[in-house]
């Protein structure tokens, strides 16, 4: 089991580590090495949450993802994503911006600083509309109920998240941006873009449930999430795999910028957080193979409180730098809690199926199935 899911990250740590040390010596080797683990660190909630998602996809739709998506991931946002950015802040062409990657290292990563603002107000208006529709929708589970709970009721006030997330985007903007109009722009695109690919999926999820239960009544009647047969659509699929890649761009930005704190080299960045990319895409798919956000009910709870961690340590980080180490380890911190709560719930079930809720007094129902990506 453990090969045959993380066999290609063995094989990718071996030729990464072998080029980092033909092209860097023993310094390039160690610096790679590095930048794996705080790509692993800083990116360890996105696996489940990837998990939670993955897990309603197609057979066909999680092949792309672990494929063409670890293309996409490695090569793209690790290293074609900072030469672009560099390429529209400089106005240079890629093979300028490539060129000033590898013999002007200090602009280029000045360069990058710069666009940082931008790149942070996206990410992070991205990550707290995903924090938001999760902490402001009712569940069956709460892992904090006498936080989550007033969260979800509040939360009924149609399109709170959009204006919290509004809200936030224009007290950063103004208190914290040297220029709050291209922070503003480019924060709004990042709601935009997470309300868009949100929508599509449940349109086309929503469209798949219909003809399922015309087909077989009421065959998803008592399922979570898209159905089967919405899932095994290409529209729903696609929108699937769509937002799965928005959203480890948006994961991406704070290790990709994180990176130039260790390295500056751009070679040496791609090979590292491209070896920490693989080891959460094999991670995510090792956590859907295991069932282990069915069994650990409460991983996904710290999944999305990381994210909101994550979320505001971006926008802090447009006017204050904020430490990799409190990134990481806001995230790592909150989903152990999250894991350790949820063996001891287990623990108190006792014999209960692993995913249903504790029985007895204040035992609280199961909801109504939901089709939204989260």
């Amino acid at each position: 089991m453990i090969l045959r899911t993380f066999g290609w990250s063995f094989g990718v740590t071996a030729a990464g580590l072998l080029i980092a040390l033909f092209y860097g010596g023993p310094s390039g080797l160690a610096l790679v090495a590095v930048l794996a683990v705080l790509e692993i660190s800083l990116s360890f909630d996105n696996a489940v949450v990837n998990a939670k998602v993955l897990d309603r996809m197609s057979p066909f739709w999680q092949k792309i993802f672990l494929t063409i998506g670890i293309a996409i991931a490695v090569f793209g946002m690790r290293l074609v994503f900072p030469l672009l950015i560099v390429g529209i802040t400089a106005k240079l062409n890629p093979y300028e911006a490539f060129d000033l990657a590898l013999n002007d290292s200090d602009r280029y990563h000045h360069l990058m600083e710069d666009a940082y603002p931008m790149i942070a107000a996206f990410g992070g208006m991205f990550l707290m509309m995903l924090f938001l529709d999760f902490v402001f929708e009712e569940r069956a589970n709460k892992w904090l109920p006498w936080l989550e709970r007033p969260l979800a009721r509040i939360g009924k006030l149609d399109q709170l998240a959009v204006v919290v997330a509004g809200g936030s985007l224009a007290f950063v903007s103004w208190l914290a941006a040297d220029d709050p109009g291209e922070v503003m722009i480019s924060g709004v695109l990042g709601m935009v873009t997470y309300i868009l690919v949100n929508g599509l999926g449940e349109l086309f999820s929503g469209a798949g449930e219909d003809d399922d239960e015309g087909e077989g009544g009421e065959a998803s009647a008592g399922r979570s999430g898209p159905s089967s047969l919405a899932l095994a659509t290409g529209k729903a699929g696609f929108f699937l795999f769509l937002y799965l890649e928005v959203l480890d761009a948006s994961f991406s930005f704070d290790g990709v910028i994180g990176a130039f704190a260790i390295s500056t080299d751009p070679i040496v960045i791609a090979l590292g957080l491209g070896i920490g990319a693989m080891y959460i895409r094999s991670l995510t798919v090792f956590l859907v193979r295991k069932g282990t956000l069915h069994e650990y009910v409460y991983l996904e709870h710290g999944a999305h409180w990381a994210i909101g961690a994550l979320a505001v340590c971006m926008l802090v980080s447009i006017g204050h730098h904020v430490p990799e180490w409190i990134t990481g380890g806001l995230g790592a911190g909150l989903i152990i809690a999250a894991f350790v709560s949820s063996v001891v719930r287990n623990r108190a079930v006792g014999e209960g199926a692993p995913g249903e809720p504790p029985g007895g007094d204040g035992a609280e129902k199961p909801l109504e199935p939901s089709t939204k990506i989260q």
